[in-house]
């Protein structure tokens, strides 16, 4: 369905469906072993450079993280957009390691480039399905 996204974590490709037999692909990071899901969620809400408060599960691996980094700081590793997905803690989201791309590196969110997420987050809407496999 046209404005479907579709996450290959095995491909390391996440797939904006544009038109019925058209999509466009991208290269992403996803999660380190153990730390990878699949399953249905929804575009929840879409935000532009959004500050990042580590989930609790990131805190006890990494205590030294701030409690909160404010949007736009270098050390905000949500980069340039996201993508909330449904209520969980996941994201679709840029990166402040873009040389992580194409790698298994995150606690389940789905990194992109900046550049990249700048151009989902132009043509995804809330509400749009996304399909994690």
């Amino acid at each position: 369905q046209p404005g479907t996204i579709v996450i290959r974590t095995a491909e390391r490709k996440l797939y904006f469906i544009a038109a019925p037999g058209q999509a466009l692909r991208y290269t992403i990071a996803v999660g380190k072993a153990g730390k990878q899901w699949r399953g249905v969620k929804y575009i929840e809400e879409l935000a532009i450079e959004p500050s990042w408060s580590p989930p609790a599960s990131v805190k006890r691996d990494n205590p030294s993280i701030p409690d909160i980094i404010p949007s736009g700081a270098p050390n905000n590793p949500m980069g340039a957009r996201a993508l909330y997905l449904g209520s969980s803690l996941y994201r679709i989201h840029g990166t402040n390691e873009p040389n992580t791309i194409g790698q298994a590196v995150s606690s389940g969110c789905i990194r992109m480039t900046n550049d990249d997420v700048v151009d989902l987050y132009g043509r995804v809407r809330v509400g749009a399905k996304v399909l994690v496999i």
